[in-house]
């Protein structure tokens, strides 16, 4: 019998096999019947900015060869992000420390890859993103599961850390986290990058969705370089800081919360461009040149022309605003309306645009559920499971980044079904 390696055992993204019953389920709808609704799936209904899809065509049109850039991008598009981080964080971040990759999917083997060996535990709250335990699985390390809740919003403590008992060497942190959608204060996320840099532990900082939150302050990781600041260096916050939640204009503008940490973004979800696959890392100094070598191996390079939209796409602020207000009406329906239709126990919802929801009072079985919901009222919603295998059954995430209407038949739906 012929041999199959690690990665052939990783388990399936669930929500993938959400998204293909979902698909079968309309391709059988007779004409007229109602449409399924997609709240399975965290993708923006919008598409790519108008000046994004422009900028392609026009490049396109010009007849410029889109072959092969540097392994971490064009120059101009990381000078670009090199500017976003001083706009939006007040954060000095060079070009040279930032990384294009073929979405955030990619930048996370090639992070993982860099930064840890086979056998590393590499720890992360529960519930997470499935991938990233998957990814970890795949090329040997250890997922280690930090089971969290809604005392906790669903976020890792320092408490929590404290207690592994031997160190990880790695921590994946989220803020706005997918599934739950809640964040970590910007004195929370400083405290975790000062533990972790201060302890030996790698900080992975997922921030995907910043540019999606609605009232709380969004803090990056991304920080001074190891050669700037070393252990015990990160400035102490301004008086009031950590009581009010949230780091000065003057701690902020420091940039320092986490000098040994890599920073992992993407154009998916605020720039709405998920199918163009365009990510980027924000790298520490150590790991600038082994992230280099990996990414000429594995992926040559990013593709060139979604490169150039991206770049495009960040001076699209007035459409992508208007995008995130609408997230934030449909959040607020469902916030508001849920309770009323079965739903009473929702995670704060602080950013990205999903909705963790308990249903233990319902079922323990939230893939049974997911079906059931789907085959009777034509509502696609994603299993808890695929989120946190061990309590995944008493939770399901709905995303809400799709049109408003739909958010209000899916709580009418639900509201009936119950």
């Amino acid at each position: 019998m012929l041999k199959t390696g690690r990665g052939a055992e990783a388990p399936p993204f669930l929500v993938m096999d959400v998204i293909a019953a979902a698909n079968a389920r309309a391709a059988a709808q007779p004409p007229g019947a109602p449409a399924v609704l997609r709240m399975e799936v965290g993708q923006p209904s919008t598409g790519a900015p108008r000046g994004a899809a422009e900028a392609a065509m026009r490049a396109l049109s010009a007849g410029a060869p889109m072959g092969y850039t540097e392994a971490f991008g064009l120059p101009s598009l990381r000078a670009r992000i090199s500017r976003h981080y001083a706009d939006k964080y007040g954060a000095v971040v060079p070009a040279g420390r930032i990384a294009v990759t073929v979405g955030a999917s990619g930048a996370f083997p090639l992070a993982f890859l860099a930064a840890f060996d086979p056998g590393d535990r590499v720890a992360m709250a529960a519930p997470f993103y499935p991938p990233y335990a998957n990814i970890l699985t795949s090329l040997g390390m250890v997922p280690q599961l930090l089971p969290c809740d809604a005392s906790t919003r669903f976020q890792p403590t320092i408490a929590m850390l404290e207690a592994l008992d031997p160190r990880p060497e790695g921590l994946i942190v989220a803020s706005p986290c997918n599934p739950a959608g809640t964040m970590l204060a910007p004195a929370e996320l400083e405290a975790i990058a000062r533990w972790c840099h201060g302890n030996g532990v790698r900080l992975v900082s997922d921030e995907i969705y910043h540019g999606l939150s609605y009232g709380m302050a969004e803090a990056t990781a991304a920080g001074c370089s190891v050669a700037e600041a070393g252990p015990g260096s990160l400035p102490a916050p301004a008086a009031g800081d950590e009581a009010g939640g949230r780091l000065s204009s003057a701690s902020l503008s420091s940039a320092s919360l986490g000098p040994s940490a890599i920073v992992i973004n993407s154009f998916s979800k605020y720039w709405a461009m998920t199918g163009w696959r365009i990510g980027w890392m924000v790298l520490p100094d150590d790991l600038i040149r082994p992230v280099e070598t990996l990414a000429q191996n594995m992926f040559i390079s990013a593709p060139h022309v979604a490169q150039v939209a991206a770049q495009a796409a960040m001076d699209c602020t007035e459409e992508l605003e208007a995008n995130r207000e609408r997230y934030r009406r449909n959040r607020d329906i469902l916030m508001n309306e849920m309770p009323g239709a079965g739903f009473p126990q929702l995670a704060s919802a602080d950013g990205a645009f999903y909705l963790w929801a308990d249903i233990s009072h319902r079922t323990n079985d939230s893939l049974t559920f997911c079906a059931r919901m789907l085959a009777e009222i034509g509502v696609a919603a994603t299993p808890g499971v695929d989120f946190d295998p061990d309590r995944g059954g008493r939770f399901l995430r709905l995303s809400y980044c799709g049109a408003e209407a739909d958010i209000l038949d899916a709580v009418r739906r639900l509201r009936a079904w119950r």
